[in-house]
């Protein structure tokens, strides 16, 4: 809530040169609901678009929807009763501005950019669904974004089960996990990405395989906000697919896939010879094939091979084979354990050079950086102030409701 004001398309801009810099040419954009009207959400997400295209980069797109418990998951206007009565007129109006009807959603937010970015068929966009979690969207929401997903033939992602909170809600809501909710209802596929799963049981992870659902594993951002690890390693001897993301900046202080690979290497790494852990090649193959299978992109990258699109990133591997590295290590084993983002000298994607020795070729990165730097220096517009002011307000009451809430986490998920 306390957010600055950002043009979506500078914002975007910034995050792709890093991103790009460190060797992506694809990304989920996920994007949120952060705040009000309504009305102005259509516009952000083209501009988001607008961004990846003058870059020349890959994205695939989806606006996050989501119905119900918009700040604590409780009901909004539960929660709105329970504050002091100066709060309450601007809270609700605050819930109001965020409410969209699941028909509203899926015209101007889904079928309208699918329709104006290619229906899927553009090598550069895939415009994808995203219901938030499964504790901000009521089962109607989720049951109509399985319906749209078979009708366009798009891929769903869900953020599920990143927190003990989380699999707490689902514990109290309907006495089972949350991945077995999904299930009963019939959500569950191989077009969807369940994002972080950090709480998943052994029965969720039957489930997964049984119909194919994929995991997108953020492990830095995981480490930072307190949700634990997610169990990769089962994951894997399971036969999931998993799938390497970085989050976003905001939860993760930065876009270096190369750093993000080399932790989730070293973090799933348990103690004893006989454990099976990620060989550099399989976490590298969760950065590019797993990543190509959840952004819907699975056919044409992830793999250099004739008949796919040409992506390439040249790194300069004076870093990684100075001043020696045996002729019995791979070579990817070197990259995986020793590169760095500055090492990525020029980056090709569907053909085109977008970067080229760390210049890139489509947008002016000095002048985007300062127009952008330049729109917050200036002072904080009063509605800016006041958001800011409200979100100290309302700390101790969000505090309030979480008092009870004491999730049973039985397994210790700070270690893999």
């Amino acid at each position: 809530m306390a957010a600055r004001d950002v043009d979506p398309y500078l914002d975007t801009l910034y995050s792709a040169f890093e991103m790009i810099e460190s060797g992506v040419t694809t990304v989920q954009h996920l994007h949120g609901m952060r705040r009000g009207p309504v009305a102005a959400w259509p516009d952000r997400a083209r501009r988001v678009l607008e961004a990846y295209r003058d870059i020349g980069m890959r994205t695939s797109y989806a606006f996050g929807i989501r119905d119900q418990n918009l700040l604590v998951y409780g009901a909004d206007d539960e929660f709105v009763r329970g504050l002091p009565a100066a709060l309450q007129p601007e809270m609700a109006e605050w819930f109001a501005g965020l409410r969209i009807t699941v028909d509203d959603w899926a015209r101007d937010l889904f079928v309208g950019l699918y329709e104006d970015w290619g229906r899927n068929k553009n090598d550069l966009v895939r415009i994808w669904l995203a219901p938030t979690n499964l504790h901000w969207c009521s089962d109607e929401l989720l049951v109509r974004v399985k319906e749209q997903a078979r009708k366009f033939g798009a891929g769903i992602h869900i953020h599920l089960l990143e927190t003990a909170y989380q699999k707490l809600y689902a514990q109290r809501r309907w006495g089972r996990s949350a991945v077995h909710h999904l299930h009963e209802l019939g959500f569950l596929g191989p077009e969807v990405t369940l994002g972080h799963g950090v709480w998943l049981t052994e029965d969720d992870i039957e489930r997964l395989v049984e119909t194919g659902t994929a995991v997108c594993h953020n492990a830095s951002s995981n480490l930072r906000l307190q949700s634990g690890i997610a169990p990769v390693n089962r994951l894997l001897a399971r036969g999931v697919r998993v799938a390497l993301g970085i989050d976003e900046a905001g939860l993760n202080d930065d876009r270096d896939m190369l750093q993000e690979i080399r932790l989730v290497l070293k973090l799933h790494r348990l103690p004893g010879h006989d454990q099976r852990v990620p060989t550099a090649a399989e976490v590298f193959g969760m950065a590019t094939e797993g990543g190509a299978h959840t952004t819907g992109f699975a056919a044409r990258i992830g793999r250099i091979a004739a008949g796919r699109s040409a992506d390439a990133v040249l790194i300069d591997l004076r870093n990684v084979t100075e001043p020696y590295l045996d002729p019995l290590t791979p070579i990817l084993d070197g990259v995986v354990h020793r590169a760095r983002s500055r090492d990525v000298e020029t980056v090709m994607i569907a053909g085109e050079v977008v970067m080229r020795d760390r210049t890139f070729t489509r947008v002016d990165k000095d002048a985007v950086l300062r127009e952008l730097a330049a729109s917050l220096r200036a002072p904080l517009r009063p509605d800016e102030v006041r958001r800011r002011e409200l979100t100290r307000e309302l700390l101790p009451h969000v505090r309030r409701f979480y008092a009870d809430w004491r999730p049973d986490v039985g397994e210790d998920r700070r270690r893999p």
